[in-house]
């Protein structure tokens, strides 16, 4: 597998993002390992809270949700998805999968960082492959935050909005990811914040991760992850593990999945599920402060 790792310079101008990255390897399932960053910020010894962002963002989107948590007395840990930030970016979008994203998460968070009693917040992409592994390793965790997000099995067809994004993704021959997340946001966005989306990817030949995400959530029965979600599905559908949704007002891509998510875990009975106002598909961009305190109290609710 080949990759492009991105200049450490490009990260130079990103404002309010001051926090040492890590770097760890993780098997690239081709005989390689690929190199993926991760902040880790706060008490070694408190509860854990794994922050993950989705598509086209990367960690710099937490940047509001962490101090929160941290002047809580919680520890974060917000990796960069492979293709993203400033984790080793595969050069073809065939290097992609969904399977293949869930195990790179996996590893990180549990071969390398031995990480449990984990409090997941998820959105977007971060909840495709945040419940996969709430599901798959119960063990690990001790509640989730689904944050405008789900996870599909494609037996139900996807919203136009998202057709239109997945089109517009594929099309694109310059693709501007900080257009993308600014589009899905519902506050004003500055132009330096703009730019820091922008800055894992000098050039189109970094963008494979952004490009290929869309084609990977399942949208036919056939799928190839298709079955892993639906038996994802089973095992939430008997899981006691606490669950929060925490969902902003104004996402049309993903505004239906929380009561979805509500109705079908058991684990999210009796939780103060909350709905943010005036806040697009990446909350954490436009309330991320008050998603912080909406997890910081679930956390402190449900934890150990």
């Amino acid at each position: 597998m080949r990759v492009l790792t991105t200049p450490e310079e490009a990260f130079e101008r990103v404002p309010g993002f001051d926090y040492r990255p890590y770097y760890a390897e993780v098997p690239d399932q081709d005989g390689g390992t690929l190199r993926m960053s991760y902040i880790d910020e706060g008490p070694g010894l408190g509860p854990v809270v794994l922050l993950l962002h989705g598509e086209p963002s990367w960690s710099f989107l937490y940047r509001k949700v962490v101090p929160v948590l941290t002047a809580a007395g919680f520890r974060a840990v917000a990796p960069d998805l492979v293709g993203f930030g400033r984790s080793d970016k595969p050069l073809e979008p065939a290097d992609h999968s969904y399977a293949g994203h869930v195990e790179w998460v996996r590893a990180l968070a549990f071969d390398v960082l031995d990480l449990r009693g984990v409090t997941l917040v998820g959105q977007d992409w971060g909840g495709l492959i945040g419940l996969r592994l709430l599901a798959e390793h119960p063990e690990r965790f001790s509640g989730a935050v689904a944050a405008n997000t789900g996870m599909p099995t494609g037996d139900r067809d996807m919203p136009e909005v998202w057709w239109r994004f997945r089109r517009t993704v594929e099309k694109a021959a310059n693709l501007d990811v900080g257009r993308l997340v600014e589009g899905g946001c519902a506050r004003p966005m500055p132009g330096e914040v703009r730019a820091a989306y922008d800055a894992p990817f000098p050039d189109e030949s970094y963008k494979a991760g952004p490009r290929a995400m869309p084609t990977l959530v399942p949208t036919t029965p056939d799928d190839p992850a298709t079955e892993a979600n639906r038996a994802a599905w089973r095992a939430l559908a008997e899981s006691r593990i606490p669950l929060l949704t925490a969902f902003g007002d104004s996402d049309p891509i993903t505004g239906a999945l929380g009561p979805v998510l509500r109705k079908k875990v058991p684990g999210a009975d009796g939780q103060n599920h909350t709905t943010l106002e005036n806040a697009g598909h990446f909350l954490q961009e436009d309330v991320g402060a008050e998603l912080g305190e909406a997890v910081a109290e679930f956390v402190r609710r449900n934890h150990g």
